[in-house]
């Protein structure tokens, strides 16, 4: 079908484009439409394949009779029988009254299936019975029911390889495929993705109120040799992102750059912002994942030295003294690392260990006497309590004086049933 014959169509369903794909995709659709045979759409996810069984249901002579879109990928396994083929009252816990079905609902109409692909195998083979002689039960009876439906069904799914792997019913493939209709996607679809970006554009700048978006050549360029995974879907939620952050309404490539676009054919997405260096040469900057990890592994260090410090207390190794007597001599050998405090609250800390003690309460060699044996959780469990009275409460003060991180003191405060 020519270009010309294809565009009041495009226009009734709002579809712009004019690769070869798009047209021989809507040439099918048109040609099938008034027929009854069965049709699979498949394409890959953001395509736009959501427009093919619109068009062939309005020109079909089922077009008066009602026309239902399901999304089979979002009805839970136990309730996608009783959503599609009905139930009477009393077949399952819940079910108070009767269910009439999509199928008994859309008789006579067209019953779109999207994601069939996502079709439990038990529902496949009650669907294939339903495609081949038109009789359902529904969930809980015995009574056959009729319906003259027509199937159309899409998906995502490669369902060749689903077929090789059992999780897709080879029967109801063919069954559903009598005729086949392939969406190509964005990256396929070449001058295709200006004209609907610029679309895109001037509807945001309407809905929003806002100076419409311009393209510089080196920004058309980029998009064209952007790979959309995301297809017309990421398209579309770019040009709105663009629209509303992007102060500037003459869009370059380093301002897509800003927004994911890359013309790496390794990108991921495009749906995060990246963040871009001033220099603007197409880069991504991971300054602030680097941030994050560096942040992860500083907490990491900080919880392995608190170990290490534990375990060289309780090797003995961080005795705050060690005293010899000779002749009734007492005589100090270590004397305790003295930390800088305000002068205000004078303390010491003592070989890293989280004791603390008045600064006029250490010991001289004339006033020295041999301390009591206190465990080190005693010790610990002590000076946080101290710690958190100094600081009224504030844990992340605490934490800072103590030299920990936030998230170990409060599993040391839950620990030692302090957080009352």
């Amino acid at each position: 079908m020519r270009e010309s014959n294809l565009q009041p169509i495009k226009m009734r369903y709002g579809i712009v484009g004019m690769s070869d794909g798009l047209n021989r995709a809507l040439d099918i659709a048109i040609q099938v439409a008034s027929t009854d045979l069965s049709v699979l759409i498949q394409g890959e996810s953001g395509v736009g394949k959501e427009a093919i069984p619109r068009i062939i249901h309005d020109n079909s002579v089922r077009k008066h009779q009602k026309y239902f879109a399901i999304n089979c990928g979002s009805i839970p396994e136990g309730t996608i029988e009783s959503e599609l083929f009905g139930h009477v009252k009393g077949a399952f816990t819940g079910a108070i009254g009767e269910r009439e079905g999509y199928f008994g609902a859309a008789n006579k109409g067209t019953l779109f299936l999207d994601e069939v692909g996502e079709l439990p195998l038990p529902t496949q083979a009650r669907l294939l019975r339903v495609l081949e002689t038109g009789e359902y039960i529904r969930v809980g009876s015995s009574d056959v029911m009729k319906t003259d439906v027509r199937i159309i069904a899409a998906t995502n799914v490669n369902l060749q390889k689903a077929i090789s792997e059992g999780k897709f019913r080879e029967d109801l493939y063919y069954r559903l495929a009598t005729i086949p209709i392939s969406m190509p996607p964005l990256r396929e679809r070449g001058r295709d993705i200006e004209l609907l970006f610029k679309k895109f554009a001037s509807d945001f700048a309407e809905k929003y109120h806002l100076t419409p978006i311009q393209l510089t050549d080196d920004a058309r360029q980029l998009l064209l040799q952007y790979k959309w995974p995301g297809n017309i879907r990421q398209l579309k939620n770019v040009a709105e992102q663009i629209s509303i952050i992007n102060k500037d309404r003459v869009i370059t490539a380093e301002a897509l750059y800003q927004f994911g676009i890359s013309n790496d054919t390794t990108a991921g997405t495009g749906l995060i912002l990246a963040n871009q260096t001033q220099q603007g040469q197409g880069r991504y900057s991971y300054e602030n994942e680097r941030e994050m990890l560096f942040q992860i592994l500083s907490n990491l260090g900080k919880d392995v030295k608190e170990l290490k410090e534990m375990m060289n207390h309780k090797d003995g190794l961080s005795q705050p003294h060690e005293v010899h007597e000779s002749h009734n001599e007492v005589r100090i050998e270590k004397q305790p690392q003295i930390i800088q405090q305000p002068a205000r609250d004078p303390y010491v800390q003592v070989y890293g260990s989280t004791q603390f003690i008045e600064s006029e309460d250490i010991p001289t060699a004339e006033t020295y006497t041999e301390p009591v044996p206190r465990s080190m959780r005693e010790l610990e469990e002590q000076n946080i309590k101290e710690s958190l009275k100094r600081n009224h409460g504030n844990r992340g003060k605490t934490a800072r004086e103590l030299g920990i991180s936030e998230r170990t003191l409060y599993r040391k405060i839950k620990n030692y049933g302090l957080d009352n």
